[in-house]
């Protein structure tokens, strides 16, 4: 998968990663690149094509693959956080998260996945997270939604090697956006969380773990995983 001469489609690109992705895309040489949002008045990147899309409704979705149906490489980044709990938790925000992330990307994918293959297969990059793979209290929603999300990664990748598509999976940490603005403790920069994910779209890989937070969280799963949700302190 190259990315000069590529014509991508980044979801929700009006700021945070997204619009590291845009920008750094058309930097790599792309030759086109729509900077989508569901507000995209607030995207402000030179030499784009915005375009009005909102993942978590059918009909935009279905209106943007038809605009845009030259696409060749399909930046899912679109996300919220609504720091929301499972048990106690409001249902409808629960339910925003995973309408978002999940049924969102799925939306994307089933829309686009003829797109890139009558383009000659292209490649697909869906934003996950280290809370794909452990769960945190106060955002758990979060955690369920991205783990959906990271297996759904995995399924599309099966489904789609038939046609030549590439699709990679990034987990990242805490990287330095609105959506972490609350958070006080070490944050990525965006932009090397985007050109890290960008080289892995080049060598071909189906997964980019960004930082070490995310090599270290993935690598706990084939412990014992007390030892990873043991109390500071404790021993």
């Amino acid at each position: 998968m190259k990315i000069t001469g590529s014509i991508a489609l980044v979801t929700g690109a009006n700021r945070g990663i997204g619009r590291h992705f845009a920008r750094q895309l058309l930097e790599r040489g792309a030759t086109k690149v729509y900077a989508t949002a569901r507000n995209p008045e607030r995207i402000d990147i030179p030499g784009v094509e915005t375009l009005r899309l909102d993942i978590t409704d059918p009909r935009s979705v279905e209106a943007a693959a038809t605009i845009a149906s030259d696409v060749s490489l399909l930046i899912n980044n679109a996300g919220i956080s609504t720091y929301t709990n499972l048990v106690t938790g409001d249902l409808g925000k629960i339910r925003a998260e995973l309408d978002t992330h999940f049924y969102g990307t799925l939306r994307m994918v089933r829309a686009f996945a003829p797109v890139l293959g009558a383009n000659g297969g292209g490649g697909i990059l869906n934003v996950l997270s280290a809370l794909s793979w452990f769960s945190y209290d106060g955002a758990n929603a979060y955690a369920a939604a991205k783990a959906a999300e990271w297996s759904l990664t995995n399924g599309i990748r099966l489904e789609l090697a038939s046609q030549g598509t590439l699709v990679t999976g990034l987990h990242l940490g805490m990287a330095d956006t609105d959506l972490t603005a609350s958070y006080d403790g070490d944050k990525m920069d965006p932009a090397d969380v985007v050109r890290v994910a960008l080289d892995g779209i080049e060598a071909d890989r189906i997964e980019v773990l960004a930082d070490e937070w995310s090599a270290y969280v993935k690598a706990s799963l084939a412990n014992d995983p007390s030892a990873f949700y043991q109390p500071a302190g404790q021993s």
